[in-house]
């Protein structure tokens, strides 16, 4: 098995996470997002994955899986334990709702290509791009915030695919510095999280494509 990632991806984050939690053995294959004019616009890598985008998990079969909370939900189908969704429906459902809160929601509008967009294309400058950048983190973790709980996971008292997502766009905020005070519950869960070292060992600092 073999993951096609960025260091800095926050959806490749999202699934070194649960590949670590599942104990899944896996190779790493770097696509760096801005050398070469983005590595994932090669034909070879579009090949894997024609959207242009990481991750992209390469099975031992030769089958490519691509979007990271399809990923997910495919190693935690084949791979049950620990498992990342609950069985409960109600649960599942709440689960999914704070993991599609950030993947949906917070992250698409602050994709590394859509800040590009707004800066080369829109010729936005820097200040008015880390404030777009801010707003919907801010906008979304204000939702986030309410919706879980108080003992450092998300929701369940354990870590669920709302951990999973959530932490990785945590690290996005800090890295635009967004002042994440406003939002206890979510610094709680990043501290928690954090000691966990299948997270730890996922962050994008310790990765060897690291810059």
């Amino acid at each position: 098995m073999k993951l096609h990632g960025y260091f800095r991806s926050s959806a490749a984050y999202r699934v070194r996470i649960a590949l670590n939690l599942k104990g899944v053995a896996h190779e790493h294959a770097f696509v760096h997002l801005l050398r070469d004019g983005g590595q994932q616009k090669a034909p070879e890598y579009l090949a894997r994955n024609p959207q242009g985008l990481v991750p992209a998990l390469e099975l031992d079969g030769g089958d490519v899986l691509t979007q990271s909370l399809a990923i997910i939900e495919y190693l935690d189908e084949v791979h049950p334990d620990p498992p990342l969704i609950p069985g409960d429906a109600v649960m599942r459902a709440r689960v999914r709702a704070i993991a599609q809160a950030v993947a949906c929601d917070i992250h698409p509008l602050n994709n590394l290509r859509v800040l590009k967009y707004l800066r080369h294309d829109m010729g936005q400058p820097k200040e008015a791009v880390d404030a777009w950048y801010g707003h919907w983190i801010e906008t979304g973790f204000a939702a986030i915030e309410t919706m879980i709980g108080d003992d450092g996971y998300c929701i369940g008292g354990q870590v669920t695919l709302a951990d999973v997502c959530l932490i990785p766009q945590v690290f996005n905020a800090r890295r635009y510095e967004v002042d994440l005070s406003p939002y206890p519950r979510v610094g709680k869960v990043e501290a928690v999280c954090g000691a966990i070292s299948a997270f730890a060992d996922a962050h994008p600092d310790r990765q060897p494509d690291a810059e």
